[in-house]
Parts: C-alpha cells; sequence; structure tokens
C-alpha cells in the first residue's frame, strides 16, 4: 500500500501542493482523485465538483458550444498567459518539453474544471516560467478552482496555499 489513512478536505481557492519522494503515489493520488483508480480502502467523496480535469485531458472551447471566432480569441488569449503566444502556428513537434507542458496545462484550463489535477507542471520549465505558471495556478484557486500539483518543485510547493505530504500517510 502506498499510503493510508488520508482524510484530507479540498476547498475552492486552494492549490494543494502533493509532495512526497519518487514513488511515494502522488500520480497514484491524482489518479484517485480524478476518479480514474479506484482506492483500495476508503472513498473520495465531490460536492460541488462536477467538471474533473487532468493537465494531458482536455475539451476544446469549440466543445464547449461556443463560436469559432469566440474559440480562437479565448485560445490565443490563454496561449500568451503562458507565454506562448508566438508558437501558435508551430506544430506540437516542434515544441520543447517546456512548452509542449506549457501548452497541455493551457488545453487543461480552457476546460474551466472545478478540479484541476496537475502532474509536475514545472519539471522542464526555467524559473521564471516555472514561476508564471506557479502565478497561473494560484490565479485559478482565486477564481474558485480547486488545484492539486504533484511536485518536486520546492518553489512550486512554497506557492501554494496548502501542501499535502504523502510521507505523512506512509
Amino acid at each position: 500500500m502506498l499510503f493510508h489513512d488520508v482524510n484530507v478536505t479540498l476547498q475552492a481557492g486552494h492549490v494543494y501542493a502533493l509532495v512526497g519522494p519518487s514513488g511515494s503515489g502522488k500520480s497514484t493520488m491524482l489518479s484517485i482523485l480524478a476518479g480514474w483508480t479506484t482506492p483500495t480502502e476508503g472513498e473520495v467523496l465531490r460536492h460541488g465538483v462536477w467538471r474533473v480535469n487532468w493537465d494531458h485531458v482536455m475539451l476544446p472551447y469549440l466543445a464547449q458550444g461556443v463560436t469559432v471566432e469566440c474559440a480562437e480569441r479565448r485560445a490565443r488569449a490563454l496561449l500568451a498567459e503562458f507565454g506562448l503566444e508566438r508558437l501558435a502556428d508551430r506544430q506540437y513537434r516542434e515544441l520543447s518539453g517546456g512548452e509542449a507542458q506549457r501548452l497541455m496545462l493551457a488545453r487543461g484550463v480552457a476546460c474551466n474544471a472545478d478540479l484541476l489535477l496537475v502532474d509536475e507542471p514545472t519539471a522542464q520549465l526555467d524559473i521564471h516560467t516555472a514561476d508564471t505558471v506557479n502565478a497561473r495556478l494560484g490565479a485559478l484557486a482565486r477564481r474558485g478552482t480547486i488545484v492539486v500539483v504533484a511536485t518536486h518543485d520546492h518553489r512550486t510547493r512554497d506557492a501554494a496555499t496548502d501542501v499535502i505530504d504523502l510521507e505523512d500517510y506512509q
């Protein structure tokens, strides 16, 4: 068993840093929170959380029923927030690892999720870009999204409002 007796209430407006050493179960915990994995014991209760998103799962603005023009405006604005506006016309395979990671995060944000689950969003980023991503996650939380970030990055941990250390549940 990776962890046990985890009893945490996640609240809107918070960024939770999910931390622990490699192999402690951070990704497994995100998968359980997303509903993709059933816990071997206990349960996950959701109150007022209907739209759940993982950073590599996205629903484009068009799927939300907006016009093509509106979807394009929103997408370009979101790309700009993540410093990707100059890369809007590039193919995915032309992006660096950090650029691709930010693009996936931007796509996740486009879903307007109640709960955003993000696995190592700053792992391949320089300090300035990582700080921008951390600030964006904080802004999402302030708008009412629950954000849970699995991370090894101490800067991301420090930028979070709360820390869930899986070593406490070993």
